[in-house]
């Protein structure tokens, strides 16, 4: 009797420890439930934990549920909150600008070599995460941006034309810029109030986002959509350092390989995706409003030409310079 009740104390005590080394990591993202990213974070964190037999587990928060992109990123600098998918918040490093930088990448194909695996922005992008304790997992390309208006648009293609719109931009500086050199009027406001200043009237648009945005956040309030390809989308599947230390071998080794997967899904798909949003703010009852290759050309000259230079001088202009003669040749 003796044995077979150290045997069940035994037993118990193995079961306890498996429980006591299973770890849950909490991941954010910013768009609603069943959104593309909302779908494919959730393969993410199954293939995690499969691929570590449950000992690593991936609880997913869809919509800024722990907070804004800015506020989860200072919180996983500090280990306040696990990973995320989201753009990469400049507050506490300006060099992160270049992530966004207006009229980089032309393409996708030249997007890929930018932003993908080995490209100059991918690489300076995971030096400034570490110096944030930060670990970058994999980079997830979304879109080429565009402009979301809630009324008609004024000469979409010429650059030098004065709109007299008023549209919400993110409080980067590169987007006032840009904003600016395309005719626009810039009003910096945080996401979170930029659907009641575009349906109370305070702004008439949006710069910032893409098709996949407008459509999962605007798309009651977009009634013209302009593919300007202002610039690239990518964000960051990103956990905090101390964190992913603390895995073991096996388990960091498992969630580096289901985050490349993730990745390398996302280039193959997200092109397609693109044409997909735009057709579903179509279908919502947006009219879309396509530049010519020569319409593109001019808005991409005006901004590098006047708006470079001055992102350059505020990232560090010897920095930035490499990165983008890197990324033009």
């Amino acid at each position: 009797m003796k044995i077979a009740i150290t045997g069940a104390v035994l037993a118990a005590t193995l079961v306890a420890g498996a429980a006591a080394q299973a770890t849950e990591l909490k991941i954010s993202h910013v768009r609603p439930q069943d959104t593309t990213i909302d779908k494919e974070v959730k393969v993410f964190a199954d293939a995690v934990a499969k691929a570590t037999g449950d000992d690593v587990t991936i609880r997913v928060f869809p919509a800024s549920a722990l907070g804004d992109y800015t506020t989860v990123q200072e919180r996983i600098s500090v280990g306040a909150v696990d990973m995320a998918v989201q753009p990469a918040a400049t507050a506490a490093e300006r060099r992160m600008q270049i992530s966004s930088f207006p009229y980089l990448a032309e393409n996708w194909e030249q997007a890929r070599k930018v932003y993908g695996p080995g490209g100059p922005v991918r690489k300076a992008m995971e030096e400034l995460f570490a110096k944030q304790d930060i670990t970058m997992l994999a980079a997830y390309p979304v879109y080429f941006g565009g402009i979301a208006l809630n009324r008609d648009a004024v000469s979409a293609g010429d650059p030098e034309a004065d709109k007299g719109i008023k549209v919400r931009v993110p409080g980067i500086k590169s987007f006032q810029l840009l904003a600016e050199e395309i005719g626009y009027i810039p009003s910096p406001i945080p996401f979170a109030e930029a659907f009641t200043a575009v349906q109370t009237g305070v702004v008439d648009g949006v710069i910032g986002s893409g098709a996949e945005g407008y459509y999962a956040s605007f798309r009651d309030v977009t009634k013209t959509y302009i593919p300007a390809n202002t610039h690239f989308e990518v964000w960051y599947l990103i956990i905090n350092s101390g964190t992913f230390e603390d895995l073991d071998e096996k388990d960091r080794e498992a969630l580096k390989k289901a985050a490349a997967d993730f990745e390398t899904l996302r280039w193959e798909v997200a092109e397609a995706d693109q044409a997909a949003n735009e057709q579903k703010l179509v279908d919502s009852g947006a009219t879309i409003v396509r530049l010519t290759d020569e319409q593109l050309a001019a808005n991409a000259a005006k901004v590098r030409a006047n708006v470079w230079p001055t992102i350059l001088e505020d990232v560090g202009t010897d920095w930035g310079k490499s990165i983008v003669e890197q990324s033009t040749n």
